[in-house]
């Protein structure tokens, strides 16, 4: 289990939430968050005050996801998020050590799956295999 953090451009949130739900990814929590990296700051006038934007408006995603779906995330983070200019953002991956499911008690990888993840699951799972395999890998 792991937990991918990713920080992106607000206007790439539709693109990334649809890919995260085509690669099966059923539960994300989001965050607006403000920061600064690789950007250059904005200056900018403000009731004739010249005012220095160091930090930038971004949106931080976060999911927790079991092995067969962190490259799927990842991935999918990547094709969605990626404008080639620098802000585009970051993902982050960290092991999970322990999930619990308040409502039900249920651990691990049980309090990962969404009520309606079997099905979910099964065709991200179904799309995955078929483009691996009109990709050109040989089916097992």
């Amino acid at each position: 289990m792991k937990l991918i953090t990713t920080i992106v451009r607000p206007e790439r949130l539709p693109d990334v939430k649809a890919a995260l739900f085509q690669a099966g990814v059923t539960g994300i929590t989001l965050s607006r968050v403000s920061g600064h990296g690789g950007e250059q700051e904005i200056v900018s006038q403000y009731r004739g005050t010249t005012v220095v934007m160091e930090f930038h408006e971004k949106v931080k995603i976060e999911m927790a996801c079991s092995e067969p779906f962190v490259e799927p995330c990842i991935k999918a983070i990547l094709a969605s998020a990626r404008t080639g200019e620098v802000g585009d953002g970051k993902i982050f991956v960290q092991p999970i050590e322990r999930v619990i499911r308040i409502r039900t008690g249920e651990v691990d990888n049980a309090a990962l799956t969404a009520v309606n993840a079997a099905a979910v699951q099964r065709a991200a799972l179904e799309s995955a295999h078929h483009a691996g395999v009109s990709a050109g890998e040989e089916e097992p």
